[in-house]
């Protein structure tokens, strides 16, 4: 294969750019410095929005037995106990200061008695960009991350919507008090950041694992965003 650098060539006439983070760890690459500052300028641009979507990082621990509990959480024979993604898109969210870091691969609760995904907790009074407007349910997917804040929120820093996890299949991160992950987070413009960042998790970005008219919702709501 050969690098295609995100570039002035791709954002000149790019109103939303879409970087999904499925690769994985071992790969180690990293956003080059030619694209932060592409990147940089680009987001100084009124109406632009970046979307960051790194999934899943399944099995970060040295430790075997929680591998094991985690692999047994999200139930997925095709997912190893130890499957990390999102290196590049980690570089560029910290280059970028996007104070938030994909964790985990959660599984999320359904609506007893079916196999449809339980709905989301919207925070709607934080969302005057109106993201979650006619949203009330995402993907279903068995392995999805936490998108954990590394610093308070705050008005530049808004999570959306919460998820509920699966309260039936035991996972350090709900052995530690947790019921609910962070689905969806919106940094508004800010300082000399005229673009929106937005982080939500690829899978919901195709029908591959089922599709509803929220879910068409909300990818009108931020083709629109601005």
């Amino acid at each position: 294969g050969y690098r295609l650098p995100i570039d002035e060539r791709i954002l000149a006439d790019t109103d939303t750019l879409m970087v999904f983070g499925l690769d994985h760890i071992l790969s180690e690459q990293e956003a080059g410095p030619e694209e932060i500052d592409a990147i940089e300028n680009w987001l100084r641009r009124e109406g632009t929005c970046l979307l960051l979507a790194p999934h899943h990082d399944v099995g970060f621990s040295d430790d075997f037995a929680q591998r094991q509990t985690e692999y047994q959480h999200h139930g997925d024979p095709l997912v190893p106990r130890q499957q990390r993604f999102g290196q590049y898109t980690r570089s560029l969210m910290t280059a970028l200061g996007v104070p938030v870091r994909n964790v985990w691969g959660l599984r999320p609760a359904v609506v007893d008695g079916t196999k449809e995904i339980a709905p989301l907790t919207a925070l709607r009074d934080l969302d005057t960009a109106g993201l979650l407007d006619h949203v009330t349910t995402f993907n279903f997917h068995p392995h999805l991350p936490h998108y954990e804040l590394t610093a308070p929120e705050s008005e530049s820093l808004r999570v959306l919507g919460r998820q509920r996890v699966d309260p039936d299949r035991p996972h350090p991160f709900t052995a530690a008090g947790n019921t609910e992950f962070n689905a969806l987070i919106w940094m508004p413009p800010a300082d000399q950041r005229a673009g929106d960042i937005v982080l939500v998790d690829s899978t919901n970005f195709t029908t591959l694992f089922g599709g509803t008219d929220s879910l068409k919702n909300f990818w009108r709501n931020l083709a629109t965003l601005r």
